[in-house]
């Protein structure tokens, strides 16, 4: 019995693979992207933890998603331990799935519109956002692929009716309100076990860069401010004594928790960012977490979340194992 990794790209697997090793734990890796399974066949024991990515299609496997939504049902099907299972796929691979759930569960989002075809979206933007400041992002993203800002409706009527224009895998995209936020600043809530492990401020002065931040150029907005230089990562270890957070989500912690455990995800970086008045806008769930971890924050820190993680996996495998044989 052992730890299955489900993913689609090896160079995010190096550093779990480093940490599972450490932790001298068996495990095995599932390379989704293509093959052939006997669905009329049990799968193999042990723990599932699936790392599939929004992203897949943008290295070449257009279908791993697809893929490993058929495999986990499978799984499923048979009763295995699945981390991170259908319906964490499910929520990865749709914004518009991710925000529906968490304004379900009280947890506020930007005001976001869902747009399927490209001569709707200018019509769409001047109907609910007038000629301010918008943000177009993709339904299924990853690595902040496709997600632009743009200042005016004029502005994206020039992206959209241009050869650089890139239409979404899935034919879906989103109109979002633009969070201007009073520091350069995002924060990531990092989840193990479903349990808050900790926070990474980011520093967008540079515009965000790729994960654990969508990538987008923000502009005069995120202009850097003060003379000394930050780092553009930086740990923090809780996220409910932010002073000037708003106090109808003071708990947003405990709120985030709550989440997770209703949509059956134990891994998870959450994104967030706070307006003016402290009020914050929860824009992103990553249910992957491959290579987010940032290892100059977590040395800084003393931190290794990896490291965690494969204890966690190593824990799960320990006690089913242990049901397993108090069954024989």
């Amino acid at each position: 019995m052992q730890i299955h990794v489900i993913h689609e790209n090896a160079a995010w697997l190096a550093p779990l693979a480093q940490a599972l090793d450490a932790e001298g734990l068996p495990w095995c890796d599932w390379f989704l992207d293509r093959g052939a399974f006997d669905l009329s066949k049990p799968p193999p024991e042990g723990v599932f933890y699936n790392r599939m990515s929004a992203s897949s299609h943008t290295r070449d496997h257009r279908y791993s998603a697809e893929l490993t939504a058929a495999v986990l049902a499978w799984l499923a099907g048979h009763g295995r331990r699945i981390v991170n299972g259908p319906r964490a796929l499910d929520l990865e691979i749709s914004k518009a799935r991710q925000y529906a759930a968490l304004e379900g569960a009280g947890i506020r989002t930007p005001h976001s519109v869902l747009v399927a075809g490209r001569d709707e979206l200018v019509p769409a933007d001047r109907d609910h956002f007038g000629d301010g400041p918008v943000i177009l992002k993709p339904n299924r993203g990853g690595k902040g692929l496709g997600v632009r800002l743009f200042q005016s409706a004029e502005a994206l009527a020039s992206y959209v009716e241009s050869p650089e224009y890139e239409p979404p895998v899935d034919g879906l995209q989103l109109l979002q309100q633009y969070i201007r936020a009073p520091q350069p600043v995002i924060t990531r809530a990092e989840f193990i076990g479903g349990r808050f492990l900790y926070a990474v401020e980011v520093d967008t002065s540079d515009g965000f860069e790729l994960c654990p931040a969508d990538q987008c150029t923000i502009d005069d907005a995120f202009c850097p401010v003060g003379e000394e230089p930050r780092a553009k990562f930086t740990i923090i270890d809780d996220i409910d004594d932010i002073d000037d957070i708003d106090d109808i989500d003071a708990g947003l912690k405990r709120h985030y928790e709550a989440f997770l455990a209703a949509n059956d995800i134990e891994v998870a970086g959450i994104e967030f960012i706070r307006d003016a008045d402290g009020t914050p806008y929860t824009y992103d769930v990553n249910t992957n977490t491959n290579t987010n971890y940032n290892p100059e924050a977590e040395a800084r820190a003393g931190r290794s979340a990896m490291s965690a993680l494969a204890r966690f996996l190593g824990t799960e495998l320990a006690r089913l194992s242990a049901r397993r044989e108090a069954a024989e």
